[in-house]
């Protein structure tokens, strides 16, 4: 019943605004500055966790790697 009688109350109010005027309000402007922070928030994040990361590959028997001849365009044996 009290649902009711508040979306009785709101029709008048709903009627008093300009149809060619819609604007998202303090609401929005809201959820996007949180959503912005929570970007930020993760690219900073990502940056601290990528710079933790090896790029270099070690072999599993700790043996130095072989620099094997880059392969030409053209090469036969390729």
């Amino acid at each position: 019943m009290y649902a009711t009688q508040a979306v009785t109350q709101l029709v008048p109010l709903a009627k008093e605004l300009d149809e060619n005027k819609v604007t998202p309000g303090v609401l929005g402007f809201i959820v996007f500055a949180v959503m912005a922070c929570a970007v930020w928030l993760l690219m900073k994040s990502m940056n601290r966790h990528m710079g933790k990361v090896d790029f270099k590959e070690t072999p599993a028997d700790g043996a130095e790697p072989t620099k094997a001849p880059a392969a030409r365009v053209g090469d036969p044996t390729t």
